[in-house]
């Protein structure tokens, strides 16, 4: 047991961690930075929301106010666009951005996008691995022989599909933040300083998924390391 708690991987652990940290950091340092900076249209998030909905022939997706910060999101499922308290009647650069590229993500929908439908496939798998890959390798420590390596490459596999669901996530999000970017300019919602604003704003939020699928690969690399032995059985 000593070396399952004090072995040199809990350095890639470690590595995920601190990533997670420094993005997540970072992205709410730059979002209450451009919280700050009221825009020259005044539109609130929503009214830009709506605004580049409509711009894309998209009538059919209601626009929800959602409490919590930053907890945005599109469902495609019921075609409702959430905006958080400090988005939805913020008329702040910060919002306006977020707002964006939420409408990112219907145009996705609308356009068929297929990393976007790769995606909400692997929901349900993604989840149920997540929940169930680390009972599976416990279990398979405890037996020997092939069913030790049978439980512990099934929960391994079940893992690997959390980590490709974040890996897929990467150009979902990337490609929203570039058509949220695209409209603001081309429809001029926002003037080119605010439109920088914005950049540093989505970049941020990019860097936490860039850093979330990383611990997600290295706690991945971590159990390949820990169970090599184990596996070949």
């Amino acid at each position: 047991m000593f070396y399952y708690y004090y072995d040199w991987t809990y350095i890639l652990v470690l590595i995920g961690v601190v990533l997670s940290l420094l993005a997540s950091a970072k992205v709410k340092s730059t979002f209450a930075r451009y919280s700050n900076v009221r825009s020259y249209s005044g539109m609130t998030g929503r009214d830009a929301a709506e605004k580049i909905l409509h711009r894309n022939g998209i009538y059919d997706v209601q626009i929800i106010h959602i409490s919590g910060n930053l907890t945005d999101h599109y469902n495609p499922t019921n075609k409702t666009l959430a905006l958080s308290d400090p988005v939805y009647h913020s008329t702040s650069v910060a919002a306006i951005g977020v707002a964006a590229h939420e409408c990112g993500h219907a145009v996705q929908h609308q356009v068929g996008y297929a990393p976007l439908s790769v995606r909400s496939a692997l929901v349900p798998a993604a989840n149920f691995g997540s929940m169930i890959s680390w009972p599976l390798i416990i279990i398979g420590l405890m037996f020997n022989g092939q069913m030790s390596a049978m439980l512990i490459n099934l929960g391994i596999l079940l893992f690997s599909l959390a980590v490709l669901f974040q890996i897929v996530t990467l150009p979902v999000e990337f490609n929203a933040s570039h058509r949220a970017v695209n409209v603001l300019e081309t429809a001029g919602m926002l003037h080119p300083e605010e439109i920088s604003g914005v950049k540093k704003v989505l970049g941020a939020a990019a860097l936490t998924y860039v850093a979330s699928a990383a611990a997600q690969i290295l706690q991945l690399l971590r159990l390949l390391i820990l169970t090599r032995g184990r596996r070949d059985d």
